[in-house]
């Protein structure tokens, strides 16, 4: 008996979820002997679906009836294994599975989703959560909401951290490319409404800081759609948007920046304040969801929905070189209590005893 991995995150663009299941499953590979990789062969990432030694294997070409369809009928015939999901979709019509389900923002606020991937979420992740072997999410605060909302019996769910690249930790990366943009503050995430990046433009135009610039590292074509921000960045100079950037670039961005924003409406965990932290920035949170969970002393809080509270204390932090100090030396404490290594560890411990268990 073994573990397999669906690894149809390879075939996906890499946002928080993706960097979770890949950097979980590097470690993975080294923890659990024997843990196999699938995925359907529209693989994007060719070169980690190499490193993991990844089955390619299907004709269907939509991937999500892969998952549901094919890869079923790949582990029936190969064993009955016990199956990893990694990115919260799991085939429902498998019995072995392992759900990770790292927060339910399309459950509480389906508003700030399509209505096709609300309605497909919604109704596949309840019944998943119910039939899984396992749960595996990503903070306190996700376990709360996961007993509260959909009924799963507390010891059923293992939390398990994500953490960094290791490339934003003591990182030496030079100003290259960086000085265009002089003094600025730095904001870093998928833009989708619960990101709240039309509250931070509003609160960086009132706080009418002297010489310094706004950088949002995002998908450019998302941001020009939403006319409220569109219409707000009009012609202002010193609002930069530069699209989706490399890890080596985003590590030099974070590294030169003068403060970090993110001024989430809600994370399941969040990892750009953390990536921040390593990077040695200060950063400016949000007081919700799970965000005051991973950033403890290290950052200073700001109600997401106070456009004046967080323009005040971005010109606090800005105008403070004790208090970026003091953040930036709290934030090395910080980031260091969540490892890769030390999560990818408690999953193996727990993957290992269902090895050893009934469910084999």
């Amino acid at each position: 008996m073994k573990i397999v991995v669906n690894a149809r995150f390879l075939t996906q663009p890499i946002t928080g979820t993706q960097r979770f299941a890949i950097e979980l499953s590097r470690k993975l590979k080294i923890y659990v002997p024997n843990i196999e990789f699938v995925c359907p062969p529209s693989v994007i990432h060719s070169e980690i679906a190499e490193e993991l030694e990844v089955i390619k294997f299907g004709v269907l070409r939509q991937n999500l009836l892969w998952e549901q369809i094919e890869l079923p009928m790949y582990l029936w015939s190969h064993g009955n294994p016990i199956l990893l999901n990694l990115c919260n979709i799991a085939p429902i019509m498998y019995g072995k599975n392992i759900a990770s389900i790292l927060d339910l923002s399309f459950h509480l606020h389906p508003e700030w989703f399509s209505k096709q991937f609300s309605l497909l979420y919604n109704t596949l992740i309840p019944i998943i959560a119910k039939r899984a072997i396992r749960i595996i999410t990503i903070s306190e605060y996700s376990r709360k909401d996961i007993i509260r909302y959909f009924n799963i019996p507390p010891e059923k769910i293992d939390i398990v951290h994500p953490s960094i690249s290791s490339i934003f930790e003591n990182n030496k990366t030079s100003k290259k490319d960086i000085t265009k943009f002089g003094r600025y503050i730095l904001a870093v995430s998928s833009i989708d409404p619960r990101k709240n990046f039309l509250g931070l433009i509003k609160a960086f135009k009132l706080a009418n800081l002297n010489d310094i610039n706004l950088v949002i590292v995002g998908s450019k074509n998302k941001v020009f759609s939403d006319e409220g921000i569109a219409e707000l960045i009009k012609d202002d100079p010193s609002v930069f948007f530069t699209g989706y950037v490399s890890d080596n670039d985003l590590a030099s961005l974070y590294k030169n920046a003068s403060l970090f924003v993110y001024p989430s409406f809600f994370e399941g965990f969040g990892i750009p304040p953390l990536e921040a932290m390593a990077s040695g920035c200060p950063t400016i949170v949000s007081n919700t969801s799970s965000l005051p969970e991973v950033c403890g002393d290290a950052s200073l809080y700001v109600d997401p929905h106070d456009i004046t509270n967080i323009s005040e204390t971005i010109k606090k932090v800005i105008n403070d070189d004790i208090l970026r100090h003091t953040l930036v030396n709290r934030g090395y404490n910080q980031f260091k209590k969540f490892s890769w290594d030390g999560s990818a560890k408690k999953a193996a411990v727990m993957l290992n005893n269902l090895l050893k268990s009934d469910f084999s």
